[in-house]
């Protein structure tokens, strides 16, 4: 059996696609970037439809939050059920949880029959579903929605493994305990639990980044894997870099190894550029914007939404501080967004660059800063008082709350450049004090 066609396949997972979601802390857009980010969402799960039909996968799996809100859109549900439409017509079976964003109960639900060949679990019990190729079980599917938003029950513990051969894929939405932090404690388990169930792999949803939690070795040891969110929504962190969804491929009836695919159609990211060497605007432009062509390239066409973030010290500070730079920069930036089809738009500049700081100056003002310097200066240049502070700062480190302290012990270029870095920022506090 071991080489028999049939236990070899791959299958789609999917999570968190957000249809027709609002994009959340976008500054203002020129009107076709707003339609791009209208429709991003929809075109990202069009595109995961596409995926499983170009690699002819045996089924596509969806781990909750499928639309943003309990209230919602008439589009997202219609164009959610024309993609699984599309998939029935090849042959591709759909498996669907609902999650916190759109829980079954609390909910308005336009669509009253599916596609042959869909299966949106409800959210009493969890229900175990065959993959049928044919007329040979290659997998079963099992999986359980919620029922209202605040579910808090550890959903995990509800899963086991059935009898009969295939490949047994559990489809849960869920935070695994120590996976990411900002998320809400949605259906909580540990690795643990998951482990229980003795499944081969996990399609889990909730936490927005990919990640594989666990690398399966057969029953008792499965695959854990987030696919993350397949469309970014805002310019937060977790929602920076590319998205889409995870290819499953199944070798010799064992999950075999996971493949993270491209599906988003914007990608948010940030840019930092330090102005140290910079003499004019001109050149904090001119680097902005190739920084945001190295990320068009990489984009390989899709369209940025860009914040940029303006750092380190230089005479180009006190520029950056008159009222309007920053507005009538950005103004310039958005200018040359590009157009429908391709668009590079800049959300918003930061600036947290600082003025030269005049060492020699200090030193010499007979101050407290002077004083201050001249005693840092003393500690990184004495070897043993450089010791002592680092001893310090390890039987600090509890308090501090940091794992990196104990590394600095041994380690003088390190503990010089941390307490350059103190010195530096405390001379700042007690300049813009005094100012």
């Amino acid at each position: 059996m071991s080489d028999d066609p049939s236990r070899s396949f791959c299958f789609v997972h999917a999570a968190d696609l957000h249809l027709d979601t609002p994009f959340k802390g976008v500054h203002e857009t020129a009107p076709f970037v707003a339609r791009a980010l209208r429709e991003a969402s929809l075109a990202a799960f069009d595109a995961i439809v596409d995926l499983a039909l170009e690699r002819r996968a045996a089924f596509l799996v969806v781990a909750g939050d499928i639309y943003d809100g309990a209230e919602r859109g008439l589009r997202a549900q219609l164009r959610f059920r024309s993609g699984l439409g599309r998939l029935a017509e090849a042959g591709i079976a759909s498996f669907v949880v609902h999650g916190n964003h759109d829980p079954v109960a609390e909910g308005w639900s336009a669509v009253r029959s599916w596609p042959d060949g869909v299966t949106v679990f409800e959210p009493e019990t969890v229900r175990v579903v065959p993959v049928l190729r044919d007329g040979i079980a290659i997998a079963t599917v099992q999986g359980i929605s919620y029922a209202k938003r605040e579910t808090t029950e550890n959903l995990a513990l509800r899963f086991a493994r059935p009898d009969g051969p295939g490949v047994h894929v559990g489809l849960l939405h869920c935070n695994v305990q120590g996976a990411a932090q900002g998320y809400a404690d949605y259906s909580p388990c540990t690795l643990d639990d998951l482990r229980r169930a003795r499944l081969d792999y996990w399609a889990l949803g909730h936490i927005h980044q990919h990640g594989v939690l666990a690398v399966g070795d057969g029953p008792g040891e499965p695959y854990v894997v987030y696919a993350g969110n397949s469309q970014a929504r805002s310019p937060r962190l977790s929602e920076r870099g590319p998205k889409g969804a995870v290819v499953v491929h199944v070798a010799a009836g064992r999950v075999e190894r996971v493949e993270p695919v491209a599906c988003d159609k914007v990608r948010f990211d940030e840019i930092d550029c330090a102005i140290d060497d910079l003499v004019g605007l001109e050149d904090v432009e001119d680097r902005l914007l190739g920084r945001a062509d190295d990320l068009l390239v990489a984009a390989d066409g899709r369209s940025l939404v860009l914040r940029a973030r303006l750092g380190g010290r230089g005479q180009l500070h006190e520029e950056l501080a008159r009222p309007g730079t920053l507005e009538g920069l950005l103004r310039h930036l958005r200018d040359a967004a590009g157009s429908p089809a391709r668009f590079c738009w800049w959300d918003a500049i930061e600036d947290a660059t600082a003025p030269d700081l005049d060492l020699d100056a200090v030193r010499v003002r007979g101050d407290f800063s002077s004083d201050l310097l001249q005693l840092a200066e003393a500690i990184a240049g004495d070897p043993v008082a450089s010791s002592a502070l680092g001893d310090e700062l390890v039987g600090a480190a509890p308090r501090l709350l940091s794992r990196d302290v104990a590394g600095l012990v041994g380690d003088p270029g390190r503990l010089r450049e941390l307490l350059g870095a103190a010195t530096t920022l405390a001379l700042d506090e007690l300049a813009s004090s005094d100012g």
